[in-house]
């Protein structure tokens, strides 16, 4: 009985230092993304850049050219848009790639910010840079600004 209880002693030890193992590991791709082993080619990997509404205005009110794209749905875009913006709601966004023009920044905006981050990753995961998330028409209002 004493050297089945040792067995699975030594068992349960074993299991547990294999799960700490492969937490180590998965804490490690997830900190260091995958790159482990030195395999960066160098490149970096593009990011769209987070701008809130002063900052807008400020690089891009001036008529620089840009592409202002609301991703709410039509009917959200109809009760209210900033002037300018094209409507491409963010789940459709993927299939209607076509209709973005890649060599122009693209200011991306929704209601409160989550389909803004959303779309700007589908973005940028298509290739696209100088994607800006401007967050949501709420915090754009809040300020005074206008909506047409």
């Amino acid at each position: 009985m004493a050297k089945k209880r040792k067995r699975q002693s030594r068992n349960s030890s074993r299991s547990i230092v294999w799960v700490a193992a492969i937490a180590i590991v998965l804490v490690l791709l997830i900190v260091f993304g995958g790159n482990l082993f030195g395999s960066n080619t160098g490149s970096t990997v593009a990011a769209s850049q987070l701008i809130d509404p002063q900052q807008y205005q400020e690089q891009f009110g001036s008529g620089t050219d840009h592409l202002l794209l609301d991703v709410r749905t039509p009917e959200e875009f109809a009760s209210g848009h900033i002037e300018g913006a094209v409507n491409i709601n963010v789940e459709t966004l993927a299939s209607r790639l076509d209709e973005v023009p890649t060599d122009v920044p693209v200011v991306i905006y929704c209601r409160s910010g989550n389909r803004s981050a959303t779309a700007s990753q589908i973005l940028v995961g298509a290739g696209y840079e100088g994607v800006y998330d401007l967050g949501g028409i709420q915090t754009w209002v809040a300020q005074g600004l206008p909506v047409k």
